[in-house]
């Protein structure tokens, strides 16, 4: 089996990958990274505590997952819109026998059920385990195959030129997993910053590849898993994925070089400031997004409240919940009639606070506010 990632060197000589208890922890202790943590963990700790102002949080998870699954899922080159993403959302919450508009649809509702599972999972554990990522993966594949057991997988450039093979051994792969789970977990065998063991933790899964199918965004959902682990976020809320998208290129190059050279402290060096770099970064940009939806929730709240009698907090809550919602969410969350809750999101949409959109025969009422904030480009 084989997964293609973009141009490599072809010519990248490829060092036996290594547990990480034999990986150094001097070595990223260089002024230049100690510095970028520090940076990275200041911004990281304005979005934990900017994540907690907001009443119910659950309107941040269920909007920041959507986005992450969309970003996530264009890694590995699988496109969907926001339109089709928030619909599929939408109608796979009333258990509607709507399906998905597109395969890429589906795709990326699944990563949104695999986040979830993976947040219940470690928070319900306080641990993150080879068992955890065992059953993000099956969510993701709608598979119980586990990790990997025949050879064969390998990873390939654009050309078609093998540019590393992951290990091929089942005992290896067990075995590696098993190293990487006790990193994880035992902070007393790696003296190192949280976030600089996120990176190390991300370069080694990535190069184990334990499964057949959905490697990347497995390691992606650990990322987050990960700092919630760690005390560093208090619910799901920083996706990496957006940076990587943007600099997919340097993502793979640096992911390689490692693996080439996994004994050049420089190269290791380089990888983690990387990294570190898209926490800092994304720790920014969705400490802007969580700061509108917050100014948007004050701003929907005072003008209904002001122009229709009709507002209640749980009314607000539905319509930041779903960025396109329904009648029959409506009716569930406010525990009104089919004819109460469309005279309510009809005179909304006559307010131009909810935008009324038919698909079939099914109507979306698209929260005008939320959709630019979740759909709009970070530069």
């Amino acid at each position: 089996m084989t997964d293609t990632v973009p141009l490599l060197p072809a010519d990248s000589a490829l060092s036996p990958l290594q547990p990480l208890t034999r990986l150094d922890p001097a070595i990223f202790e260089s002024a230049a990274i100690l510095k970028k943590t520090a940076t990275a963990g200041r911004k990281l700790a304005e979005l934990k505590g900017l994540a907690a102002s907001i009443p119910n949080q659950a309107i941040l998870i269920n909007a920041l997952v959507l986005q992450e699954a969309k970003d996530s899922s264009a890694i590995e080159n699988i496109v969907t819109t926001h339109d089709e993403l928030f619909r599929s959302a939408a109608a796979s919450e009333t258990g509607t026998p709507e399906q998905p508009s597109s395969p890429a649809a589906k795709e990326v509702r699944d990563y949104v059920r695999a986040l979830r599972t993976g947040h219940s999972l470690a928070r319900e554990s306080g641990l993150l385990t080879s068992n955890h990522m065992i059953a993000i993966q099956a969510t993701l594949e709608h598979t119980n195959a586990g990790f990997r057991r025949l050879p064969g997988t390998t990873l390939k450039d654009g050309a078609g030129r093998v540019v590393y093979t992951p290990p091929q051994r089942a005992d290896d792969i067990v075995s590696l997993m098993s190293d990487l789970e006790r990193f994880i977990n035992d902070d007393t065998s790696f003296d190192a910053d949280p976030l600089i063991k996120m990176a190390i933790v991300h370069h080694q899964f990535e190069s184990i590849h334990p499964f057949y199918d959905g490697n990347g965004r497995t390691g992606r959902i650990v990322n987050v898993l990960y700092l919630m682990n760690k005390g560093l976020l208090d619910i799901p809320v920083l996706y990496l994925s957006s940076y990587l998208v943007s600099r997919k290129p340097d993502y793979y190059r640096l992911l390689q070089a490692v693996r080439a050279q996994n004994d050049a402290p420089e190269i290791w060096q380089e990888w983690v400031t990387y990294m570190l770099s898209a926490v800092e970064t994304t720790s920014e940009h969705t400490i802007r997004t969580i700061t509108d939806i917050k100014q948007a929730l004050l701003d929907y709240k005072h003008q209904i409240r002001t122009r229709f009698k009709f507002y209640s907090q749980d009314l607000i809550n539905n319509l930041f919940m779903h960025p396109y919602t329904k009648i029959e969410f409506v009716q569930k969350d406010l525990n009104v009639s089919r004819l109460t809750a469309t005279k309510y999101l009809d005179a909304l949409a006559d307010a131009e606070l909810l935008r009324k959109v038919k698909v079939g025969r099914t109507n979306y009422y698209i929260n005008v506010a939320l959709n630019a904030i979740l759909t709009r480009t970070n530069a």
